[in-house]
């Protein structure tokens, strides 16, 4: 087996021994903080912060708190020093004691097996998981994470962010300061921060391709407004690529973007009440469409209300459809790996508190469901 290259914090650890060994830096001298290392090294926090802890255990420096850290008045002998117990105890033995899984909602559709997932993974490595649902508000969103946070209750956070319009403040905060931190489900633009989730292009193309081959034309998307949420964004992208990848006209394409009731906190039933209007006001608009892609289980049930009475039906396809043998056969649908992204997001999360590089973002796998050959 090749031996691995130094850790991040391993690397810091070299570089204030190599400095004091030197004499640059002398018994009483500041050492660069924290965030003076995070940034030297382009590291997070908690790895700058563990370097300085095993320095502290080893008798190099001292810290005073609100004050900084110092080369100790005594030093250890450097040549002879041993850090390789204390480091071993960083990366291995020791075991954070909490995270904490921010999400909006679950339900046996979608988000149930991901957070059953992430318990099973923490409780495999012994980690105690908090859970903070923000029922898809952003404002109990940002709550969540700065009591987490800022009160030090727990070492790393697994995120499902919510859905809207601009970003949670206290999300980017977080992600900025280099707090360990993975997003499931969903990333965010032009934010380097981990995250693990579905190809949502290649999903609903391949959906959207499944009803072409079943000789369907004009294929709808029906979907919440997509902007500034990269599920529901990929989602539309892969639906169009189907039609542009087997050379059909993209006037074939239709699309109801402008439905709300499944929205965090919208499903009421005056809400539901006016998506059944706008789809079968869409509906007398283009009756020459035969199927609808939609982003989401609950909207394709409201889909099913709206066009129970047309005939010919049109077919509804969509992410994620529970198989329930008592109510009958589900819709056609996306099957994410939601077991995979709870354990690859418990996995990435313990990787980066030990310091170690994770990728910006991991893609869990998909398959395509036909209810009615499953």
């Amino acid at each position: 087996m090749a031996a691995r290259g130094p850790l991040l914090y391993e690397r810091i650890i070299d570089y204030l021994l190599d400095e004091v060994r030197r004499g640059a830096l002398t018994p009483g001298d500041r050492v660069p903080s924290e965030m003076e290392l995070a940034e030297r090294f382009e590291v997070s926090r908690i790895t700058s912060k563990k370097a300085l802890e095993i320095l502290q255990q080893a008798g190099v420096v001292h810290r005073v708190r609100g004050k900084g850290s110092f080369v100790a008045a005594e030093l250890p002998d450097l040549d002879s020093l041993a850090l390789s117990p204390v480091r071993a105890a960083a990366e291995g033995e020791r075991v954070p004691g909490t995270i904490a899984m921010i999400y909006p909602d679950a339900s046996e559709a979608y988000g149930l097996e991901l957070l059953c997932a992430v318990e099973e993974r923490c409780a495999e490595r012994g980690i105690t998981l908090v859970i903070k649902r923000t029922r898809g508000s952003q404002e109990e969103e940002e709550k969540a994470i700065e009591s987490m946070v800022d009160a030090g209750l727990a070492e790393g956070l697994i995120v499902f962010p919510v859905h809207g319009e601009y970003y949670n403040a206290g999300l980017l905060r977080t992600i900025l300061d280099g707090f360990p931190l993975v997003l499931v489900d969903r990333y965010l633009a032009g934010i380097q921060v981990c995250a693990v989730h579905t190809d949502n292009v290649a999903a609903a193309r391949a959906l959207t391709e499944r009803l072409l081959d079943q000789g369907h034309r004009h294929i709808a998307f029906a979907s919440p407004p997509p902007e500034n949420t990269s599920s529901i964004e990929e989602r539309l992208e892969g639906f169009r690529a189907a039609f542009t990848g087997r050379g059909l006209s993209l006037d074939f394409v239709h699309q109801l973007t402008d439905l709300s009731s499944t929205l965090p906190g919208a499903f009421t039933p005056d809400n539901v009440r006016a998506d059944v209007e706008r789809i079968r006001a869409f509906q007398a608009r283009e009756p020459e469409v035969t199927a609808f892609v939609v982003c989401e289980y609950n909207l394709a049930r409201v889909m099913g209300r709206a066009i129970s009475g047309t005939e010919p039906r049109p077919l509804i396809a969509c992410f994620d459809s529970p198989l329930d043998p008592v109510a009958g056969p589900g819709f056609l649908h996306v099957r994410q790996g939601q077991r995979e992204m709870g354990r690859q997001a418990v996995d990435l999360l313990l990787a980066q508190m030990r310091g170690e590089p994770v990728p910006p973002r991991s893609i869990v796998p998909f398959s395509i469901v036909d209810p009615e050959t499953s």
